[in-house]
């Protein structure tokens, strides 16, 4: 178990699109004030806000939302070495574990120091042409190679390290965290990776006569996606993709930055987590 986390100065925020998020957002406020707590409340989406994160003004930032709000915050917060506790109003939450009815229960175990801080390993996705770079990215989830609009599967070619793994004939590929292995690669049927793991999860979307197995590539791997066919694009954790064209490679290795998550309780929340959600997703199913 690590050390104890107690922080001094809170910001809050909230999805401005979901019901009920900042109702929500302004009762923990309130709520955090009332037990001596420096805090703050917003827009996740307000720049005067992300700024003030930049800057270092807050020790702790609390996501009020669902998974994706998480991973906006994961983006902000990683960089600027803020942890993340995550409320979930949402339907899932793999990456949240307080629910809306628990978050005074919880509030007071942060009080009294029972928080622990959770790293979890991002992935820095960067994209060549003609020994170029064109941009780069960091994820929590996954970076998807994948077909654009054209219906027609893609080519590619993994290399890992500097040598050849496997050419895909797909809808895409999928390079994933131990994070993102209970999203898009669960659900293009990927195993579930411990979240302290810091592999590389490599997941075919849809292969044609192509390897269908999902490859974890060794810690401190790196892996590079070749493009050989017209139609491809890169999506890096769902955000708007940049198209690719054919020779163009996107190289996945481990980011120098780390995401903290505020846990508690022992780090079997993981599991535990988890199964509630794939039991939940059988109810109403014929057994």
């Amino acid at each position: 178990m690590t050390e104890p986390f107690q922080p001094k100065h809170l910001v809050v925020t909230a999805h401005p699109k979901m019901p009920g998020a900042f109702a929500e957002a302004e009762a923990m406020t309130a709520f955090l004030k009332e037990n001596g707590m420096d805090t703050v409340c917003g827009s996740l989406y307000d720049e005067e806000l992300r700024k003030r994160v930049k800057k270092g003004e807050f020790d702790m930032l609390i996501a009020v939302g669902g998974d994706g709000s998480v991973l906006r915050a994961g983006h902000l917060c990683a960089p600027n070495g803020v942890p993340i506790l995550g409320v979930n109003l949402g339907r899932l939450g793999f990456l949240i574990q307080i629910n809306r009815k628990e978050w005074r229960e919880y509030f007071e175990k942060l009080f009294s120091g029972e928080a622990w801080i959770e790293n979890r390993m991002m992935l820095r996705a960067e994209h060549f042409r003609a020994g170029e770079s064109l941009g780069t990215s960091n994820a929590l989830n996954e970076a998807v190679v994948a077909r654009g609009q054209n219906l027609r599967p893609v080519r590619l070619t993994a290399l890992v390290d500097g040598r050849q793994l496997t050419s895909y004939v797909a809808d895409g590929l999928i390079a994933a965290t131990a994070t993102g292995s209970t999203a898009y690669a669960l659900a293009a049927g990927g195993p579930i990776l411990p979240p302290e793991l810091r592999n590389i999860l490599l997941v075919p979307i849809a292969p044609h006569l192509s390897v269908d197995r999902a490859v974890v590539l060794s810690e401190g791997s790196s892996v590079s996606i070749v493009i050989e066919s017209e139609n491809s694009v890169l999506s890096v954790d769902g955000q708007p993709a940049t198209q690719l064209m054919e020779d163009d490679h996107v190289d996945v290795t481990a980011a120098d930055v780390t995401a903290q998550f505020v846990r508690f309780g022992d780090p079997g929340y993981f599991y535990r987590n988890v199964t509630a959600h794939m039991n939940e997703n059988s109810l109403g199913f014929p057994r």
